[in-house]
């Protein structure tokens, strides 16, 4: 599916909707350029799952953990080399915790994903920067 949207708030909630389709163990694999709303679009989740506190990048603590039913881990892959180093970080672990992982940067780690991801793209719309394209695919029917 693909959607247009004209704000923040408006990837937020498109995240928001998508939580209420997840199951425990789902994963969300994101690509979009920097800035495009990835992290907004996971605060959308988090609220869709009923996380409290703040929702931050990762960028610097490579995984954030958020309280929800089920909890979400929050993934940023940019500064890794490889998945091998996501391995390190205890990937496997995560997947059998029955969280939802949201993974910014999932094309670092594509060979590490299963194969039933969800996969979400952001993109810049060409007619207006401050609008994005966001296109959702995959998941239980591949």
């Amino acid at each position: 599916m693909e959607y247009l949207s004209h704000s923040a708030e408006e990837t937020e909630r498109l995240g928001e909707l998508l939580a209420a389709s997840l199951s425990p163990g789902s994963v969300l694999a994101y690509t979009g350029a920097l800035g495009m709303g990835k992290t907004a679009f996971t605060r959308g989740v988090a609220r869709g799952l009923g996380c409290r506190g703040r929702v931050t990048s990762p960028t610097f603590t490579v995984v954030n953990e958020y309280d929800g039913t089920p909890p979400l881990f929050h993934f940023d892959m940019y500064r890794l080399n490889s998945s091998d180093d996501l391995f390190d970080i205890g990937w496997e672990d995560y997947l059998n915790r029955g969280g939802i992982c949201a993974v910014e940067w999932s094309e670092r780690v594509a060979d590490a994903l299963p194969d039933d991801t969800v996969f979400v793209d952001i993109r810049r719309h060409a007619d207006n920067e401050n609008w994005r394209i966001i296109t959702i695919t995959g998941g239980a029917e591949n």
